[in-house]
């Protein structure tokens, strides 16, 4: 395909307007789409065509079901300290500059929603948040099968970039949500996941709720000469 002005301008849109979205509308998202969506995604590369991905799209009472059994162990502390990541999303030791980015993402978000640092129960609250995906009518929980190695992960975060990119074509929101990682022992439960299968993370899809504060923020990108290097000799 020759590139035009015009399909330029509209891939680099639908990258650049791509954002984590923490509030979403009830209108519902046909079936369809999702489905195209995800047929789109799957153009992702993979190592030797693997392609690792397995989605399990949830909706109505099934999302509402997964969404209470997480929500009710997240605010048991003595259950909640029952259930850990399978796999090390963040770094075990926290340095510069990656530090300063997390803290200032999150007093971002928290300042929006005039949530004071010393007010730990509205930030449980806001993070529990993330178990009814945002309010999102569909939820989209994204798993790997065990034996495959770290190649096809990298393999599925291209797929996942390529799931956001083909949502916000169609006018769609999303947020992907390592927050699912902790409880993945009640995921596999509910989704009757076979033990060869593993919990990447979920994701909320749907329209952003333009009015709510949340949805304001923006968070900032490092410009490119501050992590790229052009060796020309």
């Amino acid at each position: 395909m020759r590139p035009t002005p015009e399909t330029i301008s509209a891939v680099d849109a639908a990258i650049t307007s791509r954002r984590s979205i923490r509030a979403f509308r009830p209108d519902p998202v046909p079936r369809e789409t999702v489905e195209r969506i995800l047929e789109v995604a799957s153009r992702a590369p993979s190592g030797t065509n693997v392609q690792p991905w397995k989605v399990t799209v949830l909706t109505g009472a099934a999302k509402a079901r997964l969404s209470a059994r997480i929500r009710a162990a997240y605010d048991d502390p003595a259950e909640r300290a029952r259930h850990a990541e399978e796999y090390a999303y963040y770094p075990a030791e926290w340095v510069s500059p990656y530090i300063e980015r997390r803290r200032k993402v999150g007093w971002d978000l928290y300042g929006l929603l005039g949530i004071a640092k010393t007010d730990k129960a509205r930030m449980h609250a806001q993070h529990g948040r993330n178990y009814a995906f945002f309010d999102a009518p569909v939820g989209l929980i994204f798993t790997i099968a065990r034996v495959l190695g770290q190649g096809s992960w990298l393999d599925y975060g291209m797929f996942l970039q390529n799931v956001m990119v083909a949502a916000r074509a169609r006018g769609l929101d999303t947020c992907p949500q390592a927050a699912f990682t902790q409880f993945h022992r009640i995921v596999a439960d509910e989704l009757a996941l076979p033990d060869s299968e593993m919990l990447v993370c979920g994701m909320a899809l749907g329209y952003a709720d333009p009015e709510a504060p949340e949805n304001a923020l923006v968070t900032e990108r490092e410009p490119v000469a501050g992590f790229a290097r052009f060796l020309e000799s």
